[in-house]
């Protein structure tokens, strides 16, 4: 199962308002204010890569508030 941290960068003062929206999330195992570079940390999963592209791509990207994002993708041993 396919999984992801995602750091994102907000508008200011909106980082409560987008976590909610990220908790609401089917995808979201775990989401967090973070304090320094990044606003947020959240956690991912999905079936497929393919699904967590998509969850990344049209679903947490496409937040009016988000800035930016980096997403670090958790490989498996």
């Amino acid at each position: 199962m396919p999984r992801a941290y995602v750091l994102f960068n907000v508008e200011s003062g909106s980082e409560d308002t987008v976590l909610k929206q990220l908790r609401n999330l089917n995808n979201v195992e775990e989401a967090y204010v973070s304090y320094g570079v990044y606003d947020l940390v959240v956690r991912i999963k999905a079936d497929t890569m393919e699904e967590l592209k998509d969850s990344v791509t049209h679903k947490i990207r496409t937040i009016k508030q988000v800035r930016s994002t980096l997403t670090l993708i958790m490989m498996e041993e």
